[in-house]
């Protein structure tokens, strides 16, 4: 089956093979949920552009994050695909971490990066979103395009409406992410949309060593009280 028609049939309002095409979701939920169970340290979730190149700057700041949350013995998940991807997971491989890869069947751009120790791709987005939540304990979102956003929004619906914990939501990059928060500010939190303490589930920085902090102590901070 081609990348995407499953969905697609899935979708439709008419669907003959609804009870085969359900147990084939649950069975990619158990995979995931059990590749999940094999991460044996916190992990953090890293988002970003499939399209940033090597030579990009932003693939650079990505592979260092990655390094130092390897030091701090947090496991890294990324999508497993290239640009922002590959950097967080090779900046973990190469500093001795545990790298995630939870990869998706597309019909295009998308191949698992060769930095994974942990992997597994996905035909459906649902489930794939599922473990980045459920793997990690903070996300960081470098820039990217649609896909990113929509981990980004799902994340902050997620907390917002406190279907899981308060962890930590970094934005990487304050000239590429603070556009759409003054929007935000302006028209959403004016308009009465948001709440103000809706900003607060977000950190922005431009440094590495910030955006592993955040996490990193936040999670120290659970393990603390318990709450871990």
């Amino acid at each position: 089956m081609r990348p995407g028609e499953f969905d697609r049939r899935l979708l439709r309002r008419r669907h003959e093979t609804l009870a085969s095409d359900v147990s084939l979701i649950a069975s990619e939920f158990l995979g995931g949920f059990q590749l999940v169970q094999q991460i044996d340290r916190p992990a953090v979730s890293i988002f970003g552009s499939a399209r940033v190149g090597e030579e990009n700057s932003v693939y650079r700041l990505a592979r260092e994050t990655g390094a130092l949350f390897a030091a701090d013995d947090f496991a890294v998940v990324t999508g497993g695909g290239p640009g922002v991807m590959e950097a967080a997971n090779r900046g973990c491989q190469e500093a001795g971490g545990l790298s995630v890869g939870f990869n998706i069947e597309l019909s295009h751009e998308q191949g698992l990066n060769p930095y994974c120790d942990l992997s597994m791709t996905f035909n459906h987005f649902y489930a794939r979103k599922t473990m980045f939540v459920k793997a990690a304990e903070g996300f960081v979102i470098f820039p990217g395009g649609f896909g990113t956003l929509d981990e980004l929004f799902e994340s902050l619906t997620l907390i917002q409406t406190r279907k899981i914990g308060g962890f930590p939501v970094v934005l990487f990059d304050a000239s590429y992410w603070s556009p759409m928060l003054d929007w935000i500010r302006t028209r959403m939190l004016e308009d009465g949309l948001i709440a103000a303490a809706d900003l607060d589930l977000v950190h922005v920085t431009d440094l590495p060593s910030e955006a592993v902090d955040c996490v990193v102590s936040r999670y120290d901070a659970r393990v603390a009280e318990g709450s871990a």
